[in-house]
């Protein structure tokens, strides 16, 4: 059944509903991309191109440079190729705009990080057609789904077994 003919939970998503999204999704636009390595979108942008998503980021302070290898955009609109999902990592009440954004460039997916809701954005979305999915991070949610380790930080070189010397 179709997204915008069901009803969606969105306090609880059926794993089906999340595996369907991660498998359809090929070309993810990440707003609020940063280009320091410490910063969650950082890691998330990381580990999803590393599973064989592309990933663009949408960043106006940092467009026109780079983050891991791919041209940073001020915005949606200005993205050269078919985006699949926009993944936001924005505050809950930055959402609506992107939301407009994200129905105006034909995206399928709309997707808001852990603790980002906006339940009038998402209803717009769905309205025209999207899929959404709030307060989850699809790095967790790929991680847990395929029952990989690796989605707790075990191999990213940040979390390691030696002892740090003291401050």
């Amino acid at each position: 059944m179709s997204a915008t003919l069901e009803k969606i939970d969105h306090d609880n998503y059926d794993d089906d509903y999340i595996r369907g999204i991660l498998r359809r999704t090929n070309v993810i636009a990440m707003v609020g991309a940063s280009p320091n390595w410490n910063r969650p979108s950082y890691f998330a942008m990381k580990y999803l191109q590393q599973k064989g998503y592309r990933v663009i980021p949408v960043n106006p302070k940092e467009a026109g440079g780079e983050i891991l290898g791919e041209k940073v955009y001020a915005s949606l609109a200005e993205i050269p190729v078919k985006v699949d999902m926009v993944d936001c990592f924005r505050a809950s009440a930055a959402i609506p705009p992107i939301a407009d954004e994200a129905i105006k460039i034909g995206a399928k997916v709309l997707w808001l990080q852990l603790g980002v809701r906006n339940d009038e954005a998402a209803a717009k979305a769905e309205a025209a057609g999207l899929q959404v999915v709030m307060n989850r991070c699809p790095k967790i949610e790929f991680g847990r789904l395929s029952r990989e380790i690796g989605w707790m930080g075990v191999n990213t070189r940040v979390i390691n077994s030696k002892r740090q010397s003291r401050i």
